[in-house]
């Protein structure tokens, strides 16, 4: 088994641990680090098509989950009436993490699918955020920071060269995502790719 096998594994474990799921991926610019020896932190996110049942069968396998006051005021019902009430149906927890940009572990619901409706709409973004003329590098750095606009964080607690590094570490990853969708719109005539002495593209907006 190869350190991607295993990797994979690692975090398949964690489904282990709760009660069935119908979609689950994992995601953060720490999953494909390329620093081994830095401590990482991947974040999960869970669907399940009955929230109550789910959040009551993981009450009983995993209580720590949740805020004490939950568990104590009103169980699996106030946990999904927050949720679903107050919030946007989604429960969050950022301290329930494994830890070992998108990396699907189970999808009943096709998410996946969505998911390329979604890859597509970025690619868009990005062009319309960017100048006639650029590199390929720099279309995937404006794609990333798509992810931290408007996070306040960004101004004072992360490092302002995070998306760059978040780029160069993961660059085989970028082009197997959106290459796919830079091709297209080169036959499409709306973009035009020439080499460069580094070997990334370089690419004019038609």
């Amino acid at each position: 088994m190869d350190n991607k096998d295993t990797a994979h594994s690692h975090l398949l474990s964690f489904l282990n641990a709760i009660p069935p799921v119908d979609f689950c991926c994992v995601y953060g610019s720490t999953l494909h680090s390329t620093d081994s020896g830095k401590s990482t932190m991947v974040d999960y996110i869970l669907g399940v098509s009955d929230p109550l049942q789910w959040h009551s069968e993981n009450l009983k396998m995993n209580a720590d989950h949740y805020a004490s006051w939950m568990v104590l005021l009103g169980g699996a019902k106030l946990i999904t009436n927050v949720a679903d009430k107050l919030g946007v149906g989604v429960h969050f927890n950022p301290y329930v993490t494994w830890n070992n940009k998108v990396n699907m572990l189970v999808d009943n619901l096709d998410i996946e699918t969505i998911n390329s409706v979604n890859l597509r709409a970025a690619v868009s973004a990005a062009l319309l955020l960017l100048p006639p003329k650029f590199t390929e590098e720099d279309l995937y750095a404006k794609i990333c920071s798509l992810s931290y606009m408007g996070d306040v964080r960004m101004l004072f607690a992360e490092d302002r060269s995070k998306v760059k590094k978040i780029v160069q570490g993961q660059f085989d990853l970028f082009q197997s995502m959106y290459k796919p969708f830079l091709e297209e719109y080169e036959g499409k005539d709306f973009l035009r790719f020439s080499s460069s002495k580094n070997q990334l593209a370089n690419i004019s907006q038609v």
